[in-house]
């Protein structure tokens, strides 16, 4: 069966802080109203999201191809608020065609990263916040695997219980992913890829 797989944008594919951090300029503080000014920036400009540079360069592409090859069914998940322009959909969609994914499927959420797994009946969810994480693994049956870039983070307790993975990349989450295809093939891959994510097997009943 094709694996059916969600990837979060910012964070995960697109560095918006980077993008953030050239609006901010002239912006002091850290309070809700400085924060409320930067995105009134943000909103203003057109096109904003298509504007983000790749967080690691060719991983959309190579995210495509494996996608072709593997006929893994693919979705992207993002919460971006309205800018000028397009809508944040389509900004979205044009971003990762011109990086090299054809006919992307974005989906604008609002609601609970996990319900929409569930809903979706999703095998993973990708995604670089914890609490989205949690989410997946508390309200769906879909494996959360957490890109986690800054290994000086502090963690909940609960990721490693909840059985969430922690990748440093995109790149190993795709190489983890593809070996996962033919664990079914051979008893000792599943045993690998937990132990790639940082999991450990389930014991046996």
């Amino acid at each position: 069966m094709a694996l059916r797989i969600a990837f979060d944008m910012d964070g995960v594919l697109a560095d918006m802080e980077a993008a953030l951090a050239d609006y901010a300029e002239g912006l002091s503080g850290a309070d809700d109203a400085t924060s409320r000014r930067l995105w009134q920036r943000v909103a203003a400009v057109e096109n904003f999201w298509e504007s983000l540079n790749e967080f690691e360069p060719g991983t959309v592409a190579r995210l495509h191809a494996l996608a072709v090859d593997r006929r893994w069914e693919v979705i992207f998940l993002t919460r971006r608020p309205s800018t000028a322009g397009a809508t944040a959909q389509v900004q979205t969609q044009r971003w990762l065609e011109a990086r090299g994914f054809a006919l992307p499927s974005v989906y604008v959420v609002q609601r609970s990263r996990g319900e929409i797994a569930a809903a979706l009946a999703l095998d993973f969810v990708i995604d670089d916040r914890p609490e989205n994480c949690l989410d997946v693994a508390v309200d769906s049956k879909a494996r959360p695997i957490l890109v986690l870039r800054d290994h000086g983070t502090q963690l909940p307790a609960a990721i490693r219980r909840l059985g969430i993975g922690v990748v440093g990349s995109v790149s190993q989450c795709l190489d983890i992913l593809a070996q996962i295809d033919v664990a079914e093939e051979s008893p000792g891959m599943v045993t690998r890829v937990l132990r790639l994510l940082g999991l450990k097997e389930p014991a046996e009943a």
